[in-house]
């Protein structure tokens, strides 16, 4: 309750600040009257002459991949013909043979498994140019999820929320949406703070044509040369008096003209102990019924807290997919990478365009779907409600699935262009609604969560529905733009970034395990190599490599030979794969634009992460399946210490326990710790520092 009464206290005008009892804080802030009017359906797109994006095989990638792929196989089947051959009729120690056979076998099964993301690697290129003017996009909406204001600062949280409102996009169908799952007075009071900054912010923008409108990046050393351009009497004086509103907090100078905003909205969903919540998976399950009866936009852009919008025009060139007549009936969502800023300041703008981990993107891309990977990417809504070009299942039962909320349903059938009523603008009917669709029973007797929304059959919510997506036979692309449109910050302490990794590890086992495997569920529903790339998510390569590095080791000390002399010509099987897996990485590294630093230090952060986090993520579900312990969200620290921050772009990190700094990783590798889960071969690397 003290929560609500700070909220309610706030000096705010009361028709834009909606405070329920039961701490569902439920602010939404109308900034444009004819918003409502204007965003109610998609818009009707009249298929542009001109092409609005390309697809193009990467070679000689793809030739030279399906090559080494055949030299690599006769070379692992060769070596695994030997391991069996010798337990069956050979004289050796069944204990240490069996298990460096079973882990090679599993490394084997594998790489298998690896080989379908080098099938068909591509890349894309839009051209937004070509796009229809503004007046035919669609709407579209942005969520943002929030859940602790200690771990997740709330400036961060602003400057995301801020960079989403200066979208390069239409304002009167552009709206961002913030859930506030630790319903924060302070981040309710910051919304309010930012609104009223962006009064100031936006406009100034739009008139310079500035490109980093996270107002904490623009001001940093981060973007002096894009301030060194626009060096102007003019400009300096704008940008004084802004950094003076920044700084200070407050609203003077706005004028009548700059006060076209897009819809804010702010939403803390009602939670009780004896109700499950469903953590972000529900989190966004409420932004989407909510945004359906206040702007229903046909498309959504999800974002973590903690990634701004680097570039205004990404919303333009992710409509470059999902307005292309030839595939955006079958497109779910368009994947942006994801680019940390807090780890060198060269390796946001030409460390990242050489990163190794695109490649598997890319290849996952060329075989009709990438993987989602939480953030930065922009989805069709439709797309969690049905199977491409079956928009009427849905609607079947609508109360069934979607809950009695006459209003909601009304919003789901305007995205199938159905029984369409122009809706009404911003008003305490619509406010008292959306307090009901955020309400911990509303779910109850729903498909939410099953079928309907985001699955919360895995803590990995954004993946897993994307593989559901793929699964129902909705497709993806990805898009990897010279310049990055979302930058985050990763962790920078070792012990967080294994955290991390092990939350990922876990949820990804767990959905490999479960009815919905991608071995079993998977190949009787979409490619057997899409099928393949989700496989090898999983993280069971961890048991192996923790055999290989404990049973080689202990044979030597007894004296158990476990593997062929040198002038035995079986070495020479050996030899073969482990050149043959180098060469691989060391090409697909200094193809990227790396180092042999690069790849040093990735094999060594491949094998840290395969030891420690996935195992432990392994240990997890299986204690999970045991009864001895239960699901939780771990959520990850992101108050950066600018202390263990310096050290880190200086190219040394601090172990835990540790004393002493040692210079083991550079900057980049060490960041990729905490990256993309799935990439379990290789942790990214940038320039050394």
């Amino acid at each position: 309750m003290n929560t609500v009464r700070s909220a309610m206290a706030l000096d705010y005008p009361p028709d834009k600040l909606a405070v329920s009892k039961y701490s569902i804080l439920m602010a939404a802030i109308s900034l444009h009257s004819t918003y409502g009017l204007l965003s109610s359906r998609t818009s009707s797109i009249e298929p542009s002459a001109a092409s609005l994006n390309t697809c193009t095989v990467q070679q000689p990638r793809a030739a030279l991949g399906r090559l080494h792929m055949l030299l690599h196989f006769f070379a692992v089947s060769a070596l695994v013909y030997y391991r069996i051959s010798n337990l069956i009729h050979g004289s050796v120690p069944l204990l240490s043979w069996g298990l460096i056979t079973l882990s090679e076998l599993v490394f084997a099964f594998i790489w298998t498994l690896a080989q379908a993301f080098r099938w068909r690697p591509v890349v894309r290129t839009v051209a937004p140019e070509n796009l229809p003017g503004d007046e035919k996009l669609p709407a579209l909406d942005v969520f943002i999820c929030t859940a602790d204001p200690k771990k997740e600062p709330v400036v961060e949280v602003m400057n995301t929320v801020l960079s989403a409102m200066a979208l390069d996009y239409p304002t009167e169908k552009l709206a961002v949406y913030l859930s506030d799952d630790g319903g924060a007075a302070v981040t309710l009071y910051a919304m309010k703070e930012a609104c009223a900054f962006a009064r100031s912010w936006l406009p100034f923008c739009r008139k310079y044509g500035v490109k980093s409108r996270c107002p904490e990046a623009f001001f940093s050393s981060f973007c002096d040369d894009e301030r060194e351009i626009l060096e102007s009497d003019e400009f300096k004086a704008e940008e004084e008096k802004i950094q003076v509103i920044y700084d200070n907090k407050k609203n003077e100078g706005a004028t009548a003209d700059h006060s076209k905003l897009p819809l804010l909205v702010y939403m803390s969903r009602e939670k009780r102990p004896s109700h499950p919540h469903r953590f972000k998976a529900g989190a966004l399950n409420a932004l989407l019924r909510v945004s359906g009866i206040m702007g229903n936009a046909p498309y959504t852009l999800v974002l973590d807290c903690d990634m701004y919008c680097n570039d205004p025009t990404s919303a333009k060139q992710a409509m470059c997919f999902h307005l292309d007549p030839k595939f955006s009936d079958t497109l779910s969502f368009a994947q942006f990478p994801q680019i940390f800023y807090n780890v060198s300041k060269n390796d946001i703008y030409d460390g990242q365009a050489r990163s190794s981990y695109k490649t598997k993107y890319q290849g996952m891309d060329g075989i009709k779907g990438t993987v989602c990977a939480g953030t930065g990417y922009f989805l069709k809504k439709k797309a969690l409600y049905c199977s491409p070009n079956q928009e009427d299942e849905f609607l079947e039962e609508p109360e069934k699935n979607f809950g009695f909320s006459t209003k909601l349903i009304d919003s789901l059938q305007a995205l199938t262009g159905k029984n369409v009523r122009e809706r009404e603008n911003m008003s305490d009917a619509i406010i008292e609604e959306a307090k009901k669709l955020a309400s911990c029973t509303y779910e109850q007797n729903t498909r939410w969560g099953k079928d309907i929304g985001y699955s919360y059959d895995c803590l990995q919510e954004s993946t897993f529905t994307g593989y559901l997506l793929h699964c129902k036979g909705w497709t993806s692309s990805y898009l990897y733009p010279e310049r990055p449109c979302f930058l985050g910050c990763t962790t920078v302490d070792m012990k967080d970034s294994l955290i991390q990794l092990m939350k990922w590890a876990s949820g990804l086992v767990q959905a490999g395990l479960s009815k919905f495997s991608p071995l079993t569920c998977g190949m009787s529903k979409m490619s057997a190599l899409q099928s393949m790339c989700y496989t090898s998510c999983s993280r069971t390569l961890s048991i192996a490599c923790l055999l290989y590095g404990i049973v080689p080791q202990l044979s030597f000390l007894y004296g158990v030979p476990l593997y062929p002399k040198v002038t035995n010509p079986w070495f020479a099987v050996f030899a073969a794969v482990f050149l043959s897996s180098l060469s691989q990485h060391i090409y697909e590294v200094v193809s990227s634009g790396g180092s042999m630093r690069t790849m040093w230090n990735e094999q060594r952060i491949w094998m840290i992460k395969s030891v420690t986090a996935c195992l432990f993520g392994c240990f997890d579900v299986l204690m999970k399946y045991v009864g001895m312990a239960k699901a939780n969200f771990r959520l990850t620290n992101k108050a950066i210490d600018q202390e263990k921050a310096g050290q880190v772009r200086e190219g040394k990190v601090r172990f835990p326990g540790s004393q002493d700094v040692h210079d083991t990783f550079d900057s980049a590798g060490f960041a990729q710790l905490g990256l993309f889960y799935w990439r379990h071969e290789r942790a990214d690397q940038r320039r050394g520092c």
